[in-house]
């Protein structure tokens, strides 16, 4: 397979949670400045120093209040505010806000708060580069142009989504996305721009169709019909795709809508097969979330299936790569399908990586269903196929609906060495990198245990135990004189004290 060379410049993984502790302050020309210490990821080398002032976490605290999520903020005052005192107890509240943001996927994924926490690694204007990108192709391809470009349609930082529309159907609208190469990308420019020439004839009644696709050595250009009425999150949530702010969307929705049992036994067959489909022809899909499923009558379309393709890191993957079992391109898919379906049962995302205690009053064959992918025991042992869930009795009497599109790939012989070899790349990385976050854990909890209150007693329990023998040999051998415990007693030394042998 051909790879991109080495030595090319690293791309942040968005994905990857950050962490942050405030670890004091400095008082500087009659303000106070906290210094966080922020981390990415499980490595400690991967760590850096940042400077707030507490006005600098108002604004992110505005920033993030149209998402309704109730975050902790410490309040103001006007006098006495430099005091020893009143600075440690909001310290101990700007701990608390920061801990509630980085633990919330949808908020730690934003924009603003990925500048708040990195200014080095998030301080280039993306939308701005990608409508440079978007104007240079619509000036080589005349017949479309520009609606408006969807600001708040999507989560991603490095993805930028443009309404547009042919100039000879001026009515109709369609969907460009602009996006970024991710860290996971693994193809060289030419095999890349093979891979986006076969998208366009995917045939799948389950997959959005391509209607245009093409890759430059920046990223990608993908354009589709735009779905008013939006995608799966935007049904539970009742809400449009460009109706509001996305984290006012989909954050805390006033009200919710799950999804009947018919309707969750037939779109789970839906997005099953189709993903059976993908995975029998050598691919994956990895993306799977609530919002990259379409629904057009009655019929689930998977979109944004060029994200595999160009090495975007999956949404859940800060969730599933915490398990080693969890390392081949099926077990991913199987991961995002129970999260999934999670949140069409319970009408919210689970925003966590597992869950042993589901509602009482779930349905038997839907419990059955959560547990075999979403426990602790699961994740750790390992979860069952796509075959497995195929025939499982939530989804194997079900007959699939279609539109009567006939499911249809044809890969050349080239491109499908090129992605196994992708694929068997793709799960070496992940394994490498789930070895890291294992080490890391094993050495965190060493650690923890070491510095724990029962170690400690233990440790102090054997010193005394240690000295108590000590004592008891003194008295045995009849002599006032502790031994030092740090000079063993040798031979020569035993000898140099006793009395000497008289000589005749």
């Amino acid at each position: 397979m051909s790879v991109l060379e080495q030595g090319k410049v690293a791309i942040i993984d968005d994905t990857v949670p950050l962490t942050c502790v405030i670890t004091g302050t400095e008082t500087v020309q009659s303000h106070t400045e906290f210094i966080l210490r922020v981390q990415r990821g499980p490595i400690k080398e991967n760590v850096w120093e940042i400077r707030r002032r507490y006005n600098d976490f108002v604004t992110l605290h505005e920033n993030l209040r149209i998402s309704g999520v109730d975050l902790p903020l410490p309040p103001k005052r006007l006098l006495g505010n430099m005091e020893r005192e009143f600075i440690a107890e909001r310290q101990h509240g700007l701990q608390a806000l920061v801990n509630a943001i980085l633990e919330h996927p949808m908020l730690a994924a934003f924009d603003i708060v990925k500048k708040f926490f990195d200014t080095v690694n998030y301080n280039r204007n993306h939308s701005e580069s990608a409508l440079q990108f978007v104007s240079m192709f619509l000036r080589s391809e005349p017949h479309w142009e520009v609606v408006e470009p969807l600001k708040e349609m999507g989560w991603r930082i490095r993805k930028s989504l443009f309404l547009i529309k042919p100039k000879d159907q001026p009515k109709q609208r369609l969907l460009l996305t602009w996006i970024e190469y991710g860290p996971d990308r693994l193809l060289s420019a030419k095999d890349q721009a093979a891979v986006m020439k076969l998208l366009p004839n995917i045939q799948h009644p389950s997959i959005h169709p391509f209607l245009h696709a093409i890759a430059n050595e920046n990223g990608a250009l993908v354009i589709r019909d735009f779905n008013k009425d939006g995608c799966m999150r935007d049904i539970i949530c009742k809400t449009k795709p460009t109706k509001a702010s996305f984290l006012k969307r989909y954050c805390t929705p006033k009200s919710v809508q799950c999804f009947s049992m018919a309707e969750i036994k037939q779109y789970g067959r839906q997005i099953l097969e189709v993903l059976k489909f993908l995975h029998d022809k050598g691919l994956a899909f990895h993306h799977l979330h609530a919002g990259n499923v379409l629904i057009e009558k009655e019929v689930c379309k998977l979109t944004d299936l060029e994200n595999y393709m160009i090495g975007i890191p999956p949404y859940y993957k800060q969730f599933y790569s915490q398990f080693r079992k969890i390392h081949s391109s099926e077990s991913i898919d199987v991961y995002s399908f129970g999260q999934l379906l999670y949140e069409m049962v319970f009408g919210k995302p689970l925003n966590q990586a597992t869950i042993d205690f589901l509602p009482p009053n779930s349905p038997a064959t839907i419990r059955s269903v959560l547990e075999s992918i979403l426990s602790t025991e699961a994740c750790k042992m390992g979860l069952p196929t796509l075959e497995g869930l195929l025939s499982h009795p939530l989804f194997a009497d079900e007959t699939v609906r279609t539109v009567g599109i006939k499911p249809q790939l044809k890969i050349p012989s080239k491109l499908k060495e090129t992605f196994k070899q992708y694929k068997e790349g793709s799960e070496r990385k992940l394994k490498e990198e789930q070895k890291v976050i294992g080490q890391v854990r094993r050495l965190t909890k060493a650690k923890a245990h070491h510095s724990s209150d029962s170690e400690r007693r233990r440790r102090k329990l054997e010193a005394r135990k240690k000295s108590q023998k000590k004592l008891d040999l003194v008295k045995e051998n009849g002599s006032t004189e502790i031994p030092d415990a740090t000079t063993p007693t040798t031979p020569d030394s035993a000898t140099s004290s006793a009395p000497a042998a008289s000589t005749s």
